[in-house]
């Protein structure tokens, strides 16, 4: 890894942190368990990461080993991320979608944190995860049924070692991290990678996940998505300090934090992350500096406590803008091979959504089945009143 990077600030009135000042090295190794010595004190150090600048610029210094098909299969699925994405706004604000949280401009640090995963490895994603779930194997049809409200969707597909996700904010950390500790303990040679934003950083149950993986030596990468905003709050009023990845190094986490928005950055911290999780030296903290251009979820509306003029840096900085820019710069894609792209990822997204208009069929009758194994006797109660107003009604 690269240290001594500037990672993006989170607004344009916070001064970047230079990551270059690190904290001092011990100066002697840590004294055994049990034993107090005030000789020596090892404060840990928090690596920063940024390969391609927002201007499409690589650090020559630093330049990846990634095969050209795999980086014009990483562009794809950004630019499929985001058709997906602004299709499902479309449909929900016409009123054929459910409540979501939008992606846009979180492109890289999606795909890039399930980059390096196998299929024997698992993935425990947030709810605002579409581009890795679809680099995992969700067909976007059954996001859109999951997401329209449809049992039918939630489900990870078969084959998939994917958790669903929980609306519960940073409770499906623990779950992540409790599978990680079971491959330990069975030598599994594999890895978990859990994603959570900076809201739920605050959740004692994050707190406790990170610990059980730093005692256990759990192979699991946790990945914060620093975009910069817990639905009104701002990093600020809820962190002393927007250095998250220094959380870290509280818990003996190895941590590094990395341009969220940098494909490149990102594939190679996960890779090694995971690289490391699966030689067995325990869990990795990444901080990925990124930025929620869009809403929360649908149900929000972020002009209320937000000025738009913090956004409107961010646009210069799209993921998708400056990897294609280098993609193409360097004749890995040609210049009209973008247009072409999007197009093609369009109709894709479109194919998806005729689908899902044709199997979404609504199944009012089943409303009371998936609630208990023996429904009580109240509720049956009100199943069977319910059942006789449909029939009043001809609802099949």
């Amino acid at each position: 890894m690269a240290v001594g990077y500037t990672a993006l600030p989170m607004s344009e009135t916070e001064p970047p942190i230079d990551a270059s000042t690190q904290p001092r090295e011990a100066a002697s190794p840590p004294p055994p368990p049990g034993e107090f010595d005030p000789r020596s004190i090892d404060l840990g150090r928090v690596e920063c990461l940024q390969i391609l600048n927002e201007r499409g610029e690589l650090d020559e210094g630093l330049t990846p080993d990634f095969s050209d098909d795999d980086l014009r299969r990483v562009h794809r699925a950004m630019v499929l991320s985001r058709a997906f994405d602004a299709r499902m706004l479309a449909m929900q604000r016409q009123g054929q979608m459910g409540t979501f949280a939008p992606n846009i401009g979180q492109e890289a640090c999606m795909i890039g944190q399930v980059w390096p995963l196998g299929p024997s490895d698992w993935f425990s994603p947030s709810y605002r995860a579409f581009g890795a779930q679809i680099w995992r194997g969700w067909s976007m049809e059954r996001l859109m049924t999951l997401w329209a409200g449809y049992h039918e969707g939630f489900p990870p597909p078969e084959g998939v070692n994917d958790l669903p996700f929980s609306i519960v904010i940073g409770s499906h950390v623990l779950p992540a991290t409790g599978i990680a500790m079971g491959m330990r303990r069975a030598a599994d040679p594999h890895c978990v990678v859990v994603n959570f934003g900076d809201g739920a950083f605050s959740q004692g149950a994050v707190a406790e996940a990170l610990n059980f993986a730093a005692v256990e030596k759990a192979p699991v990468v946790f990945v914060c998505e620093n975009n910069g905003w817990a639905i009104s709050t701002p990093l600020a009023k809820q962190a002393g300090s927007d250095l998250l990845a220094a959380r870290g190094v509280g818990y003996g986490v190895h941590a590094i934090r990395v341009d969220g928005n940098d494909i490149l950055a990102m594939m190679t911290a996960m890779g090694e992350a995971c690289e490391r999780a699966r030689r067995g030296e325990g869990p990795t903290l990444v901080e990925a500096v990124t930025f929620r251009m869009s809403l929360h979820t649908t149900a929000d509306d972020p002009t209320v406590y937000r000025d738009e003029s913090i956004v409107e840096p961010w646009k210069s900085r799209c993921p998708i803008k400056r990897f294609e820019s280098w993609l193409v710069r360097t004749g890995r894609l040609d210049p009209t091979d973008g247009d072409r792209i999007r197009a093609a990822c369009e109709e894709e997204v479109l194919e998806a959504r005729a689908r899902f208009r044709s199997n979404a069929q609504a199944k009012p009758r089943e409303a009371f089945d998936h609630l208990y194994q023996s429904i009580p006797p109240e509720l049956e109660a009100q199943r069977m009143e319910y059942l006789r107003r449909l029939d009043r009604k001809g609802v099949e």
